[in-house]
């Protein structure tokens, strides 16, 4: 029999990792948005940023959604046990192929259902082509690594001890002993 109090806390601390997740993935397409709305202005061609930065708050929950059915589906766990660099820029780049390819789909989805054919669907990511979205993969590369950097550090020490360096709950800058300077200290 299920307890009613485990899986409410399980799902509260789902929810949660998911909050991260779509809050990164929205402050970091925002500020992509905001980069690209200056560049615009400094040509005397703005957009209507606002309402950009609102279809942004949708595209990370489904993209946040995407990252969270991959994880399950365990991508990217085969380097688990190696170094943390390696899982962290295989992670990295696993993901951004996930998530550019999801976002293809979703756009040639969209636009079918507005009456597009597929190749009229097919956004024009880095200004279009082959060369284009290689770009945008390599952008899409570099600003994940902060993010899965978090998440292998936090599977390793800890969720609640990351949370604890980070935020300052109980601990502050320096103060944490690395876990070999630990075990020597319980040996002496």
């Amino acid at each position: 029999m299920l307890d009613k109090h485990a899986v409410k806390e399980r799902a509260l601390a789902e929810a949660k990792r998911f909050s991260v997740v779509v809050g990164y993935l929205w402050v970091l397409f925002s500020t992509f948005e905001l980069y690209k709305w200056i560049v615009l202005r400094q040509h005397n061609l703005t957009s209507a940023l606002g309402f950009k930065v609102g279809i942004n708050l949708i595209n990370a929950v489904v993209l946040g959604k995407v990252i969270f059915i991959a994880e399950a589906l365990r991508a990217g766990e085969r380097l688990r046990n190696r170094p943390l660099i390696q899982p962290i820029l295989y992670k990295s780049a696993l993901f951004s192929v996930i998530l550019i390819c999801f976002h293809i789909v979703e756009e040639v989805l969209v636009g079918i259902f507005h009456g597009k054919t597929i190749s009229q669907g097919i956004p024009k990511m880095g200004g279009g082509g082959l060369v284009g979205i290689l770009i945008v993969g390599v952008i899409t590369f570099v600003v994940l690594i902060p993010f899965f950097t978090l998440r292998e550090i936090g599977r390793v020490v800890g969720q609640d001890e990351l949370k604890s360096m980070i935020l300052g709950r109980g601990t502050k800058a320096g103060t944490v002993q690395p876990r070999a300077q630990q075990d020597n200290d319980r040996v002496a």
